[in-house]
């Protein structure tokens, strides 16, 4: 069921979150456009500019790891300022409310915990680019001792202690998902009764199978994007319009 205009989007959510128990979000880049980060796979997004680094590449070559933090720290010279949207505090309200029992996101911008949502009950399917983790011993570093080491190098990204070699704490292309946050997902569809996917084009496997899992589930499901997905025919809401004012409603207070 598409809802044709604005009003009839709202009202429609409305009714299915408030006659639902346990809301799951399932969160995409669109969610966190109008914080002012930009989606990467849309027309004129960030891959369609440069082309990802894989992981192999990453792990085996200097100049890749170089690269890498080059492009991470002119995106957080641009976006490091960026807050929650409207999205991401209207699930927090439905957090708050209890409706709620966490928000499963592909993002790696940690707008939901900034929103409000504990850590521990934000399930991060790629990981969080806010910090760095060696990826021999898992020693965390913060972005500031990366940078301040990256630039009195000349641009060479430094290594752990232990030798390994520090990466932020995302998943590349070419690297495992991975798996407890994959079970935590799992979990947390299986056991809603409301499925609400927002701002994901639901092409990335395989996160983008919970829709048909929650649906398997017996859970209704709502999509929230700008452009049709291969999810809509299944759906029983599906909402085209600007996510921010479709959830902008459901922020308390």
């Amino acid at each position: 069921m598409i809802a044709p205009d604005l009003p009839t989007a709202i009202a429609r959510l409305t009714h299915l979150i408030e006659t639902s128990d346990a809301v799951v979000p399932f969160t995409g880049a669109g969610i966190s456009t109008e914080c002012g980060i930009p989606d990467f796979r849309s027309p004129g997004g960030i891959w369609t500019r440069m082309a990802p680094i894989q992981f192999e590449d990453f792990v085996s070559r200097q100049d890749m790891r170089d690269e890498a933090w080059r492009r991470r720290f002119a995106m957080q010279d641009e976006f490091g300022g960026a807050q929650p949207g409207r999205g991401h505090r209207a699930l927090a309200s439905l957090y708050r409310r209890g409706k709620s029992p966490g928000v499963i996101t592909q993002n790696i911008d940690n707008l939901h915990q900034a929103s409000g949502i504990p850590a521990a009950r934000v399930v991060e399917l790629h990981g969080n680019t806010t910090y760095a983790l060696c990826l021999d011993c898992a020693a965390r570093y913060e972005l500031d001792w990366v940078r301040t080491r990256f630039d009195a190098a000349g641009g060479r990204a430094p290594d752990c202690a232990c030798g390994g070699h520090i990466k932020t704490a995302t998943v590349s292309f070419g690297q495992a998902m991975p798996e407890e946050a994959m079970r935590a997902a799992e979990d947390l569809t299986a056991s809603c009764d409301l499925f609400l996917s927002i701002g994901s084009s639901l092409v990335v496997w395989p996160a983008a199978g919970f829709p048909m899992l929650a649906k398997r589930n017996g859970a209704r499901l709502a999509i929230i994007n700008r452009e049709p997905t291969d999810f809509d025919d299944i759906a029983d809401l599906v909402v085209r319009q600007d996510i921010g004012a479709v959830l902008e409603p459901f922020i308390a207070g």
